[in-house]
């Protein structure tokens, strides 16, 4: 096989293993073009959340997910490579992989692409265990070596978040585009490979103090027993608001969420509070009016007694991937 053969396999690869990356309800709003020994990565606008993402923030976000799970990949296969990322991409990618030479394969590199299938995303309640403050140490600088910060609330700021969460939930239930919008992408089987089905959402919402998003859709899995006493809340937040920035931000969470995965810490995205522009200020009052809140976090021990809920459905990857070569 020639160098340029074994890369543009090593390309296809990365894009296909980066079709499981977590996404704002499964939309994958991305697209890959493999051309001229470089993995293209676009936005789809197609499934972008017009109504709850207007701005495209999640999107990129998403897009960053699937951009760092395609590093995860090149580095289980021992690639060198080099990241742009455009900070005015207009038409073209907002970031472009160019592999350069191979290494040693890291045993680290190896157990991340491993927790690439292990992942979840699990709405359920946890273990009523506390998270040990060692782990969740290891958690915060693994968002700062991705680039982004972890704020960890205390327990005056975790009901503020609670506070937060509930008024972005009123503020979504009342507008009845995002409502509809919402039930484009959640429930029922999902045959056609995106949103978020039934089978992944509990029957009822936990009783939580910070609660959990309400898509007004009966789920299949059992909420569990527990409460919230043993989760740990967090925001991660970034110095900047610009559209790379939010790019970075999904990197960081990507790796967050890996390393929790490492760990056996659940970890839950809250993005509404996000998506709401009070609601937005007021995360960012909690960081102390010095950074751009990206999500609020849930972190929490696995609860033992539940199996892993069932991946969501994913593209195929013919619908994500072009060989342009």
């Amino acid at each position: 096989m020639s160098n340029a053969e074994e890369v543009k396999k090593a390309l296809v690869q990365a894009a296909d293993a980066a079709r499981f990356a977590p996404s704002i309800h499964n939309t994958q709003p991305w697209r890959w073009v493999v051309r001229d020994g470089r993995l293209e990565l676009y936005g789809v606008a197609e499934r972008q959340l017009t109504e709850q993402d207007p701005e495209g923030r999640m999107l990129l976000l998403s897009c960053g997910t699937a951009l760092h799970h395609a590093q995860v990949a090149l580095d289980a296969e021992g690639w060198r490579y080099e990241i742009t990322r455009p900070e005015s991409p207009e038409n073209g990618p907002i970031a472009v992989i160019r592999p350069a030479d191979r290494a040693a394969i890291s045993p680290d590199a190896t157990r991340h692409f491993q927790m690439l299938q292990v992942r979840r995303t699990d709405r359920r309640t946890v273990s009523d265990e506390a998270v040990p403050d060692d782990v969740v140490s290891s958690l915060v600088k693994a968002a700062e070596e991705a680039g982004a910060r972890l704020h960890v609330l205390g327990r005056d700021q975790v009901l503020e978040l609670a506070a937060a969460v509930d008024q972005a939930q009123k503020a979504q239930d009342t507008d009845d585009r995002l409502r509809a919008e919402t039930a484009e992408w959640v429930g029922g089987d999902r045959p056609e490979g995106t949103g978020i089905p039934a089978s992944a959402l509990p029957e009822e919402l936990p009783l939580t103090t910070v609660a959990e998003r309400d898509f007004q859709v009966r789920g299949t899995l059992a909420a569990g027993d527990g409460h919230d006493r043993g989760a740990t809340y967090a925001v991660l937040y970034g110095t900047g608001d610009d559209a790379v920035d939010w790019l970075r931000a999904g990197e960081a969470l990507s790796r967050l969420w890996l390393a929790a995965a490492e760990q056996a810490v659940s970890l839950l995205p809250l993005s509404g509070p996000v998506e709401i522009p009070s609601t937005r200020v007021a995360l960012r009052r909690m960081l102390g009016g010095t950074g751009h809140p990206f999500l609020a976090l849930r972190l929490g021990s696995l609860d033992p007694t539940h199996s892993a809920p069932p991946h969501t459905p994913r593209l195929p990857a013919g619908q994500v991937i072009e060989i342009a070569d």
